[in-house]
């Protein structure tokens, strides 16, 4: 049984196997930036703090995109569904943040959640198969082939990353703080 923290974050096991300790860890990020992006409307997640052009809405839409890469299209060579299909990706690299602006908070947080839940299926799927072990089926461009271990820890990286950003955008739209 996980312990839940003040905020409705579960607590990564303090002494657990790999696979619990990482899928711990996962989880506890992603619920760090549902945490940092909860009951903000569309100015909340439109909000900017210069010098970055980088919002809380474009946050989820861009770990959104996040997941469904690694966990779909990289690990299991699955092919991306809408949004990601249709983004003019060569005309906007960064397509996922410069779009979310144009997208209600409703259909930010259910895109996040959607693919979040993806993931879970996704790395249940490629424990049963291999284990942490498992290869991705769809090569980076450099030819590398990540384990999912490997994508696991990108994951909790690129998650620890961006909730760093969430922490000081949060707090300028309305002072909230907390880890």
């Amino acid at each position: 049984m996980s312990v839940i923290d003040e905020q409705g974050r579960p607590e990564p096991p303090v002494a657990a196997d790999e696979v619990s300790t990482l899928l711990g860890f996962l989880d506890f990020h992603r619920a760090t930036l549902r945490w940092k992006t909860a009951d903000l409307d569309t100015a909340g997640l439109t909000a900017r703090l210069a010098p970055t052009d980088m919002t809380l809405g474009g946050l989820l839409k861009h770990v959104a995109w996040v997941e469904d890469e690694w966990f779909g299209a990289r690990l299991h060579d699955e092919p991306t569904d809408e949004p990601w299909e249709v983004a003019d990706w060569d005309a906007d690299r960064d397509w996922e943040w410069t779009s979310a602006g144009a997208d209600s908070p409703q259909e930010l947080r259910a895109l996040w959640e959607g693919a979040v839940e993806r993931s879970r299926v996704r790395t249940e799927r490629a424990l049963a198969d291999g284990g942490l072990d498992t290869l991705a089926r769809r090569p980076s461009s450099d030819g590398t082939t990540p384990s999912l271990r490997w994508i696991l820890v990108h994951m909790i990286e690129e998650y620890a990353r961006h909730n760093g950003h969430a922490d000081l955008l949060r707090q300028s739209v309305d002072g909230l703080v907390g880890e």
